[in-house]
C-alpha cells in the first residue's frame, strides 16, 4: 500500500481500488513533502522514490501516465542508513540523493540540558488534557530524569510523563523510577558508554589538532573522519570539545 499512498492509484488497479487515487507527491505538486522512516521503505518503493528524486517523474500504481512532479523532499528515519547501505538493505544511490543535505539530530542522552524543558512541555500538555496543574517538579525526578540514558529518546519521554501526570494525585510531579526499562542495567551501558566517549573525544580532538582546528573543508576534521560535518559539530558539542583550543594562527585568520 505505500507505492500507492505516495504515488496514487488508478481505478481497477488492485482488489479494493474502486476509484483513481491520488498520490501524496501529487498532492505536494510545487511544495514540500516529508517522509518519515524512510529507511524502512521496500526494495521495490526505492526504486521508484529514486526515479521521483532524479527524473521528477513517476506513475500511479496500475497506470500507465507519467506525471512530472516539482516538489521538496525531506526525510527522515532512526536508522543508520549507511550501514543499511553496507548491508544491502537500503540503495546506496538512492541514499546519496536523499543525502544533500544531511542534519543530524543528537539522541536524547546526548542533550540532556533539553531534559527539563521537554520535561516541562510534556507536563503542560497532559496536565491540561487531565485538568491537573503542578506546582513544581521533584528534584530527585528531574535528576533521575536528566541521569537516565533515554533508549527510547523522546517517545519514551513522553509516555513516562503523561504515565505520570495521569496518576499522580498531589500538586508535585513526580515519576515512578521503576517504569524506567532496564533499570538494572543503567549502570553498567552508562559506563560502557562513558568508555567509548571517552575514545571517541581522543579520535575527535587529534583530528581537530592535526587540521588545526578546521571542522569543515577539504582539510577539515570531517573529511579526515570520513563524516558529514553535521555529524561532528553534533558530536563536538555532546562531548564538550572546545575547538578554540586547536586552532592555529593561520585558521585564526582563514
Amino acid at each position: 500500500m505505500i507505492p500507492s499512498e505516495l504515488f496514487g492509484h488508478e481505478k481497477g488497479a488492485f482488489t479494493g481500488a474502486l476509484q483513481r487515487r491520488l498520490g501524496r507527491f501529487e498532492l505536494a505538486e510545487g511544495g514540500t513533502i516529508f517522509l518519515d522512516e524512510v529507511g524502512e521503505l521496500s526494495s521495490e518503493t526505492q526504486v521508484a522514490l529514486l526515479r521521483v528524486l532524479q527524473e521528477r517523474e513517476f506513475e500511479r500504481v496500475g497506470g500507465r501516465e507519467r506525471i512530472q512532479v516539482d516538489v521538496r523532499v525531506i526525510a527522515a528515519t532512526n536508522r543508520d542508513l549507511t550501514v543499511a547501505v553496507a548491508d544491502g538493505t537500503f540503495r546506496q544511490d538512492l541514499f546519496y540523493r536523499l543525502n544533500v543535505f544531511p542534519i543530524e539530530v543528537p539522541p536524547l542522552r546526548d542533550r540532556r540540558e533539553d531534559i527539563p524543558v521537554l520535561v516541562e512541555h510534556f507536563i503542560g500538555r497532559y496536565a491540561r488534557k487531565a485538568g491537573k496543574a503542578f506546582r513544581r517538579v521533584s528534584k530527585r525526578t528531574l535528576d533521575h530524569l536528566q541521569s537516565y540514558p533515554w533508549p527510547g529518546n523522546i517517545r519514551e519521554l513522553q509516555n513516562v510523563i503523561e504515565r505520570s501526570v495521569i496518576v499522580s494525585d498531589t500538586d508535585e510531579f513526580v515519576v515512578d523510577e521503576s517504569w524506567l526499562s532496564a533499570a538494572p542495567q543503567v549502570e553498567s551501558r552508562l559506563g560502557l558508554s562513558s568508555t567509548l566517549a571517552v575514545h571517541e573525544k581522543a579520535i575527535i580532538e587529534d583530528a581537530l589538532h592535526t587540521c588545526g582546528g578546521r571542522v569543515f573543508g577539504p582539510s577539515g576534521a570531517a573529511a579526515r573522519l570520513g563524516i558529514p560535518r553535521s555529524t561532528l559539530e553534533s558530536r563536538i558539542r555532546a562531548l564538550k570539545i572546545k575547538k578554540s583550543r586547536f586552532r592555529t594562527r593561520t585558521a585564526k585568520h582563514s
